[in-house]
């Protein structure tokens, strides 16, 4: 007759306290509640501590990297969630090289939003440099210029 015997290393049952992740992650103890209420991690309590699992930290890892790269939370969710099926991590795999072509081309688009913003931005000090030489520092071209970083403001936020 042969029993099953769980090989858990000492590394594999390691936990963590919310501070110890906080920490080695640089998120906040509140980022971490989040996540648990978003079901992406699933700490133990003892009392009221919250105690995390190295599959949590696992999680955590996978989060982090994902939000680094600009995935959204609900993407990161569905990639998550399928660590679950026995599939040899297909799914999952399939799942984020297409999250990961998507956010390719969004970035690609953030990046020429961004370029043109450089652009106006590069024509708008020649044209300050410019205009404070002929203007000089009078009331007027102290309001002109004011009036030019608003503009170029709110033309960065737009971005």
């Amino acid at each position: 007759m042969h029993h099953k015997t769980s090989h858990i290393s000492a590394a594999d049952s390691r936990t963590f306290t919310i501070s110890e992740l906080a920490r080695e992650f640089g998120v906040t103890p509140r980022a971490l509640r989040f996540y648990e209420d978003k079901d992406m991690l699933h700490p133990a309590r003892d009392g009221m501590t919250r105690v995390y699992s190295n599959r949590d930290r696992a999680r955590l890892t996978i989060i982090v990297r994902l939000k680094r790269l600009g995935l959204p939370l609900a993407d990161i969710r569905e990639i998550l969630d399928l660590y679950v099926l026995d599939d040899g991590e297909r799914a999952q795999k399939y799942m984020m090289l297409d999250k990961f072509r998507k956010q390719v081309k969004e970035l690609e688009v953030q990046r020429e939003d961004i370029d043109t913003a450089l652009t106006e931005l590069r024509k708008g000090i020649i044209w300050l440099e410019e205009l404070i030489q002929k203007v000089g520092p009078n009331e007027e071209g102290k309001r002109q210029v004011a009036a030019y970083e608003a503009v170029a403001r709110r033309q960065l936020d737009e971005v």
